[in-house]
């Protein structure tokens, strides 16, 4: 008997870009979805078209670019932002409209201030109007989790009569347990007459930690497709993690009995990359892409890997896409060595990319005595991730020592609107408790903005003596979170680069908004 699929929708660009300070721009953004479908994503959520001019542009851009994947943007049941979601997703090969509305007395009472009549009025003349422009609508039914069994039934009949070809059934708030969802899910199969014309899709959250539990309950009593995030990002505690379903399904193929598209020798790069982007680290002990999740310390763990990987690995590294090797180039590598690694790692780069990024790898290998994998993808986020640049980092020197008081002399480029303008060369020194503190008080008393750190990590991102070092920050200005990263041998550069990116994020955002 031939196996049923598993379809995989992965809502990182969309639910997974709501984690606080997880925000990507278009070029980030299109990153990850030519990554997702590198991996095999079969559905991409690129966004909420109506919630802001640059979600509609992204949405639309990713369904120009993107022809594997289905692309599906996410509007409420209105005819205006059904409209709007149309609009954006309308250029895709395959395009879906994704509708939620909820469906639980605490959200329809509380937060619609609604009756069930309406709700499941509101609902089916949503899906007939997104069905008129759309052959591909899902239905979401917003914290199924708590609604009324009997009501649910009642809507998820109404909206495949009305040509809803998926009814997902959320775990908004993650409230459930595995086998009271698994019950949901075969309840609806047993009760609902028409519902062998729909997909039934699952959006499990996280809050009490078994979205993956759940979902894969779900799989187990007919649920077909996996509504996901790339290292289970999102709203409060994330969504459930794609690579630990993924993996799941893979290491136990005889107890769940599906197959999927996922090609799980890309998830490690998947996760790095989402990682990188949004400023979200993975913790070490993450399963699957975490960083000792292939790591064994214990001596009696080691003896058995030594005679026998399975004794203590379930999967092996290569089935996730660890690399075995990372040391790839050195200062005396050439064009030609430098831009077939590039491709080598997955990237698609114009001509004037990547002879920026030759000029910034030269730069770095006269720093260190060779230069790993980590260290070129960290380049290529960095340069991918900028943005526009408004203040330009030009000189750093920065002075510390026992006995002394750590200072910091900064020079920034500020560059005006008007192209004809040469930049403004803004001038400060500072001191401060260490040296990375005084040059974030430099910098702040030169370009006159309250903005405020409010997390900041440092890891190297590559071996060696002479390590890449990577600093991830959040800084907070007129109440919104902003994330930079910065990468350098000198990790304070490296943190004066990562604090500028934040302020240009908010610098461009607040200027944005104000209309200029």
């Amino acid at each position: 008997m031939e196996k049923d699929t598993v379809i995989f929708f992965d809502t990182t660009l969309r639910d997974g870009e709501q984690s606080p300070g997880a925000s990507m721009n278009l070029k980030e953004k299109l990153l990850v979805a030519n990554q997702l479908t590198a991996l095999g994503v079969d559905v991409i959520e690129a966004g909420f078209p109506i919630s802001s001019q640059g979600d509609f542009e992204a949405v639309k851009t990713i369904s120009q670019q993107i022809k594997t994947s289905s692309i599906a943007g996410l509007c409420r049941a209105s005819e205006k932002d059904i409209t709007t979601c149309w609009n954006a997703v309308k250029y895709a090969k395959k395009p879906r409209i994704h509708i939620f509305l909820a469906t639980s007395d605490l959200h329809i009472e509380k937060k619609l201030k609604k009756t069930r009549t309406q709700i499941l009025d509101m609902a089916v003349k949503a899906i007939k109007y997104g069905k008129s422009l759309c052959k591909d609508v899902e239905f979401s039914a917003e914290d199924a989790g708590r609604s009324d069994m009997d009501f649910l039934c009642k809507v998820v009949e109404a909206v495949i009569d009305a040509g809803a070809t998926i009814v997902n059934i959320p775990d908004t708030v993650g409230h459930t347990t595995p086998i009271e969802f698994g019950k949901k899910i075969a309840e609806i199969r047993r009760r609902v007459p028409n519902i062998s014309k729909a997909i039934i899709s699952v959006h499990c959250h996280n809050d009490l930690g078994l979205a993956v539990a759940n979902s894969l309950s779900a799989i187990e009593n007919g649920a077909r497709q996996i509504e996901c995030t790339i290292n289970g990002i999102g709203e409060r505690a994330g969504n459930a993690s794609l690579e630990e379903i993924a993996m799941t399904l893979k290491v136990r193929p005889h107890y769940y009995n599906v197959k999927h598209s996922i090609k799980t020798n890309e998830l490690y790069n998947t996760s790095k990359l989402v990682s990188r982007l949004t400023g979200i680290l993975v913790q070490v002990n993450k399963a699957i892409v975490g960083a000792n999740a292939f790591a064994h310390e214990s001596g009696i763990h080691q003896d058995g890997i030594l005679k026998a990987r399975a004794t203590y690995e379930i999967m092996s590294p290569a089935d996730v896409g660890v690399p075995e090797s990372l040391l790839v180039l050195g200062k005396h590598s050439g064009r030609h060595a430098f831009f077939k690694r590039i491709k080598d790692l997955g990237y698609k780069l114009d001509e004037k990319t990547l002879e920026h990024l030759f000029e910034k790898f030269k730069i770095l290998a006269d720093k260190k005595k060779t230069v790993f994998d980590d260290d070129i993808i960290a380049l290529i986020e960095e340069d991918t991730s900028s943005g526009k640049e408004i203040f330009i980092l030009n000189y750093l020197s920065a002075t510390s020592g026992t006995g002394t008081i750590p200072t910091a002399t900064v020079k920034i480029s500020k560059n005006e609107d008007n192209k004809k303008t040469k930049p403004v060369i803004l001038q400060g020194a500072a001191c401060g408790s260490g040296p990375v503190d005084a040059t974030y008080k430099a910098i702040d008393q030169i370009i006159n903005m309250d903005i405020k750190l409010t997390d900041f990590s440092l890891r190297s991102v590559s071996s060696g003596e002479d390590a890449l070092g990577e600093v991830v920050l959040k800084a907070e200005y007129k109440g919104m979170i902003y994330s930079g990263k910065g990468t350098s041998t000198d990790i304070i550069e490296a943190s004066a680069k990562a604090y500028i990116q934040a302020i240009n994020k908010a610098k461009l955002f607040y200027d944005n908004k104000k209309g200029k």
